[in-house]
Parts: C-alpha cells; structure tokens; sequence
C-alpha cells in the first residue's frame, strides 16, 4: 500500500479504536488494522458489533471523561451509573460504598460492551484521518491492541508472563424481579468471587454476572439447564438481589495474571491487555487500557519537534507512566484473589476481621473508593 501512515495500530477493539481516535485528533495519519479478510468486511464488522456479547465494563470517572471527550460515550439504557457498592464476606462480613458519601455523581458506570464498540466504530468511520486496514502496514510506530493473545509480541521481542489462577468467569446477562437501583453487589466466597452489576439504566431490573469459579466448576455449571443454573447462582447470593432469571447465553473464560517484560522498543509499543491483565475482581481491566492509550497518544503529542514517532526514549516514557500503576493494581486484584481463594476456617476469620476493620477505617475506606472511582 503506497499510501503514508504515522502511527499503524494493530487491534480494532475498545482499546485500539479509542487510541486511534486520540492520533487522529493529533492530525496524525492512522491505520487501524482488524482481522477480516478484506478491507470491506473490516468496516462491516466495525459497523456491527457482535450482539451475543453479554460482557459489561465498569468504566470510571477517568475513562468517562476520556470517552466523552472523543464523542464516543454511549446514552441511554447502554449506561447505566453505580450509586452503591455491597461486598458480602465471609461469615456475614460487609462492606458498603456509596457515590452520595463520596460526593461523586457514581461510583463507576456499567457500559454495554455492544453499545461502546457501536460508538467507537460510528466516530472511527467519520474520522478522516484513520484507514481500516486488514493487515499490518509500515508505519513509523506500530501498537500492538490484540489483547493478551497478541501475535505481535513475539514479533516485537516482548516476553509474555503468565500466572494463571485455575479459575474460569462466566458472563451471562440475567432479571431480577425486583429494581437494581444503581447497586452493585460482590460476594467474596468460599474461594469464589461473583458479582452482579447493574445494567439497562439506573431503575431497571436487568444484571450482568461475573462469577469467577475452579475450572472445573465452570465447566459443570456451563452444562446445567437455565433453572438449574439460576438455582445454583442463587444458592450463592441468596434473596437479596431478588429472583433471578437467565436472559442469555453464558460465556466463560480462562482468568490469569499476565504481562509483557517490555511494553515498548524501537517503532513498537503494547497497550491494553496485550500488555497486562489482571483479576477482574475490582472491575479495572479495560480502565487500565484506556489509561495506557491516553498516556501514549500524550506522549506522542507532546514529543520534542525532532523526535520520530518510534523513538524508543520517547516511548520509554508512556512506559514509564504506566506501569506501575499497572503493577500495583496487579499486585492488589492477586493479593485479593489469594486471600479470598482460601479456604480454611482460620482464613475465613482472619477476611472477616479484616472486613470489619477495613469498614471502620474513614480514611482507607474513601482511599479505595479514590481508586476506583479515577478521581
């Protein structure tokens, strides 16, 4: 291709589309590469985002605001704000976080993943200044956004480190037969993690699960008929998000701790999950990715007249940047998951005094809600 590209973005999800559109506002010449098997059915699948996708993000104020800015936040019923926060422990330990106490308008909101890359792609397709692209194309700065199956880390020289937590999620979209009210609600049991968000707007009824179980739990609970499954789901969380009741098909994956030696080198840059991955316990995974493509894109803007895209001292500092809070945010999500996969009863009192200490300390409470929220 004869055409001249500054910056050639490999990944054309959540992560890549909105890294292209932050160089594109640059004035910077961007390919978007995606992977159908030609130029015209890219657009399409970037014109429609599969509707089998049950998974939701919790995005915070941060991420917000960056999306906002790029005219990419979707309305309506696809967001839907958490005004409170309810983690169950063991032995009846709980906490609560709530928006009004922390003075924030929410704690997070839960996005539509469908609805999101509906929106990017609307805003990738009216931006000039990005191609989509089927394949690589020479560039002076090539990022890699596949995700943590990149191909092109190896491409790159990065080292990948996996630590994998012998667990599954499963995602599946359900009703209850009573308002959500902007709560959110955790359950931290028996070594294992779920949670119900809210989605479909702030007074409706509809949840999305995240329940991280053994693997091979997951697979059994994959095989149960819907009543069964919701029988076991609620054998869990009881009656407090009312009855429950299975509105799509479940998805699971594989959980682990991943990350890359190397986030950056001659041309090249990882960003999102291609870089690191976390436990999705505290809902960070896709806040941490945009965090990494607004870091870059300002990095680039920002660089000396006489740098190239692809300097590696520049890029060097979007590293820099990044990755410590991507590691410290590793270390909590993996601390979290050890101490909570525990399973002896001398643990279990150990969380729950924790629990109770943790929910009496003023300052450390409005700490984490700090964190969480991006603020």
């Amino acid at each position: 291709m004869s055409q001249h590209f500054d910056v050639c973005i490999r990944g054309g999800g959540v992560v890549g589309r909105t890294l292209a559109l932050l160089l594109a506002r640059e004035r910077l010449r961007v390919a978007l590469v995606v992977k159908p098997a030609s130029a015209e059915s890219a657009s399409a699948e970037l014109a429609t985002p599969t509707p089998a996708d049950v998974r939701a993000y919790a995005l915070n104020g941060a991420s917000k605001q960056l999306l906002e800015s790029l005219r990419a936040w979707p309305e309506g019923p696809a967001i839907t704000p958490v005004l409170e926060m309810q983690v169950w422990g063991d032995d009846g330990g709980q906490l609560d976080f709530s928006a009004q106490s922390a003075a924030q308008p929410a704690l997070a909101w839960i996005v539509d993943v469908p609805a999101l890359e509906q929106q990017l792609s609307q805003a990738v397709r009216f931006q000039p200044q990005i191609e989509v692209v089927h394949a690589p194309v020479k560039a002076a700065l090539q990022v890699a956004c596949e995700g943590q199956k990149s191909s092109s880390r190896n491409e790159f020289g990065a080292s990948w480190t996996v630590k994998p937590y012998r667990q599954k999620a499963i995602a599946a979209r359900l009703e209850s037969d009573r308002p959500h009210l902007g709560v959110a609600r955790q359950w931290f049991k028996n070594g294992e993690i779920l949670a119900l968000l809210p989605i479909s707007g702030a007074n409706g009824n509809s949840v999305a699960l995240v329940w991280s179980v053994s693997a091979e739990r997951a697979a059994a609970l994959q095989k149960l008929p819907d009543d069964e499954f919701c029988a076991a789901l609620q054998a869990d969380c009881g009656e407090i998000p009312g009855h429950l009741r299975l509105l799509s098909e479940r998805a699971s994956w594989p959980l682990a701790l991943s990350k890359a030696d190397r986030w950056v080198g001659p041309g090249w840059a990882l960003a999102g999950d291609a870089a690191h991955t976390v436990h999705p316990l505290a809902g960070q995974g896709l806040n941490l990715g945009l965090a990494d493509v607004a870091a870059l894109a300002a990095v680039l803007a920002q660089r000396e007249y006489w740098r190239g895209l692809g300097d590696e001292k520049l890029l060097r500092r979007y590293e820099r940047a990044r990755k410590a809070d991507v590691a410290a945010m590793g270390m909590v999500t993996d601390g979290l998951h050890g101490l909570f996969a525990q399973t002896d009863v001398r643990w279990q009192a150990l969380r729950h005094w924790g629990m109770k200490r943790f929910a009496r300390s003023g300052p450390l409470k409005a700490w984490v809600v700090r964190q969480a929220t991006g603020r």
